[in-house]
C-alpha cells in the first residue's frame, strides 16, 4: 500500500449571529482562524479494514471529505490527530487562509453578467432567494419562480423556470405544446458544497444575460426550457451558515429515539436504493462488513426508504410534471469530474453510454477551453465509488433523461469544500461553457453559438 501525500488547509473558527427576525438570516462572522489538516491517503484499493477506518474517522473529530478509487481525503480539525492507519508520506503545502470564503462585505448588485459583483462571494439562503426574486421581477417574460414544496423544517423550496414561453401559455398551463425540450440543473444536495449553489446562480444569470456578453446562454432559450434549483437542501444549507460549515445531509428527524438527524439526499432516490449502502465501496459485491444496518449518524445514511427525504420527494414529483426532458446536471464538489450513469454499479452500462460519453468528452473540453481546468470523464461509479440511490441514476433510468450527468466542480483537493470565493466566477464561466456545449450537442445546433472567449 502506497501513501503518497498530504495537503494542509486552513479552516475557520466561526461565530454565528442569529437572525433578528424570521425573514432575515444574518451571515456568520469570522473570528480567529483555526488550523486544520486535510490528509489525502492514496489507496490501491479499499479493503474491509480501510472501510472500518473510514467509519472511525467520521465518528471522531475527523471528517471524510472525499473518497475515490485511488484516494481518500480526511479532514482533521486538530492537526495533531491521525487516522488509525499507516501515516502518509510525501510533501506538504503551507496552510492557506480562507477568510474570504463566507461573507458579503456589502450590497452586491446583480447587474450585467460580466460586471456583476454578485458572483464574487458566497450567499446565505435569504440572499439566494432574493436573487431569484430579482431575476423574476427583472425578467418577468423569461423567469418564473416555482414552489416545489416544503423541507423537513418547513422551509419553502424554490426553483426557477427560465424559458421564452409566452405569458399566456404560462398562465393557461399549456406549456406542454412547446417544441422546446427541458434542461434541469440542481445545486448542492450536500449542504457544504457551496460552490455548487453559487454556480447554479451564475448559470441562471447567464441564461438571461445579453447574448453579446461572454458566457451568456440566452440564445439557448430558443431550444430549451431551463429548470434550475439552486438550493435542493435549504435546511442543510442554512445549517452550514449557522452551526456547522461542513454539514452534509438534510436536517430531518429520522426517528423518535435517534440521537442523530439527517439523510444523505443523494442516496435517497428511488432507483436501486439500498438501506445498507452506508459506506463507499468500489465493487459490486456486498461484504459482510457492509451488510450491517445503516447508522443514522453516518454521513452517508440513506434513510429508511427511498424518497424519505421530503426534499428528494419534492424534486422527484416536480420532475414528473415536466415534458420532454433531455438533459440533467447535478452540480457537486469537489474533484473536477464529469460523470455519466451509473452510480449503483461499475459493471452495468447504460444503453446510451456511447452518446453520453461522447457528449461528456466534448463538455470536458469546453470546460478546459475557458481557464485550462482539466476534468476527467467516465461513469460515476468508476470515477468516485459505488453508491445506490443516486440522483443521476434516477434521472436517467426512471425519469428518462438521456443526458444525465454528475459534475464535481473545482478543485481536486487543495481547498476541497472550502473553495475561496475568488473562484466562484471562473467556475461559473467554465461551467457555462460546459452547458453551452451540452445544449449544442443535444439540440444539434452546436455550431450556431460562438465559443466563449
Amino acid at each position: 500500500m502506497l501513501w503518497r501525500w498530504l495537503v494542509f488547509v486552513s479552516c475557520a473558527s466561526l461565530v454565528y449571529s442569529y437572525p433578528s427576525s424570521e425573514d432575515e438570516q444574518t451571515p456568520l462572522k469570522l473570528e480567529t482562524p483555526l488550523q486544520g489538516v486535510l490528509r489525502r491517503y492514496a489507496l490501491s484499493q479499499l479493503s474491509n479494514s480501510q472501510v472500518e477506518g473510514l467509519h472511525r474517522a467520521e465518528t471522531s473529530d475527523a471528517q471524510v471529505w472525499a473518497v475515490g478509487p485511488s484516494h481518500v481525503d480526511v479532514f482533521f480539525q486538530q492537526p495533531e490527530r491521525q487516522w488509525d492507519l499507516p501515516a502518509p508520506a510525501g510533501g506538504s503545502v503551507l496552510p492557506t487562509s480562507v477568510d474570504d470564503l463566507h461573507l458579503s462585505d456589502g450590497e452586491r448588485t446583480l447587474g450585467t453578467l460580466s460586471n456583476s459583483t454578485y458572483h464574487t462571494v458566497y450567499h446565505p439562503l435569504y440572499e439566494v432567494e432574493e436573487f431569484m426574486q430579482t431575476m423574476a421581477s427583472t425578467h418577468p417574460h423569461l423567469v418564473e419562480l416555482i414552489n416545489l414544496g416544503h423541507t423537513a423544517e418547513q422551509r419553502e423550496m424554490i426553483g426557477m423556470r427560465i424559458s421564452k414561453g409566452d405569458e399566456e401559455l404560462r398562465r393557461s398551463g399549456r406549456d406542454s405544446v412547446s417544441k422546446r425540450v427541458g434542461f434541469v440543473i440542481t445545486g448542492a444536495q450536500h449542504a457544504r458544497e457551496w460552490i455548487a449553489t453559487s454556480t447554479a446562480l451564475y448559470l441562471a444569470h447567464a441564461l438571461v444575460a445579453d447574448g453579446g456578453e461572454d458566457f451568456a446562454l440566452s440564445s439557448w432559450l430558443d431550444y430549451f426550457d431551463f429548470y434550475i434549483i439552486p438550493v435542493p437542501n435549504p435546511d442543510g444549507y442554512v445549517y452550514t451558515w449557522e452551526s456547522d460549515r461542513l454539514w452534509y445531509k438534510n436536517r430531518q428527524i429520522v426517528g423518535p429515539a435517534e440521537k442523530c438527524v439527517g439523510v444523505d439526499m443523494n442516496r435517497n432516490w428511488g432507483y436501486k436504493w439500498k438501506s445498507k449502502s452506508k459506506l463507499p465501496s468500489f465493487d459490486d459485491v456486498e461484504t459482510e462488513g457492509r451488510a450491517a444496518d445503516s447508522d443514522p449518524c453516518s454521513t452517508w445514511y440513506p434513510g429508511h426508504r427511498p424518497f424519505e427525504a421530503p426534499e428528494v420527494n419534492n424534486i422527484a414529483n416536480f420532475i414528473t410534471t415536466l415534458p420532454a426532458l433531455k438533459a440533467y446536471v447535478d452540480l457537486r464538489s469537489y474533484g473536477q469530474m464529469l460523470s455519466t450513469p451509473y452510480s449503483f454499479s461499475c459493471k452495468k452500462v447504460p444503453k446510451d453510454a456511447e452518446d453520453q460519453l461522447e457528449a461528456a468528452l466534448g463538455a470536458a473540453n469546453a470546460i478546459k477551453q475557458v481557464h485550462g481546468t482539466s476534468f476527467t470523464t467516465g461513469s460515476l461509479c468508476e470515477q468516485l465509488y459505488r453508491a445506490s440511490g443516486n440522483v443521476v441514476d434516477y434521472m436517467y433510468a426512471r425519469a428518462g433523461i438521456k443526458f444525465a450527468y454528475s459534475v464535481h466542480l473545482r478543485d481536486t483537493g487543495t481547498y476541497g469544500f472550502s473553495l475561496p470565493a475568488e473562484w466562484i466566477r471562473p467556475v461559473g464561466e467554465e461551467t457555462a461553457n460546459m452547458v453551452r456545449f451540452l445544449a449544442g450537442f443535444i439540440s444539434g445546433h452546436g455550431k450556431k453559438d460562438r465559443k466563449a472567449a
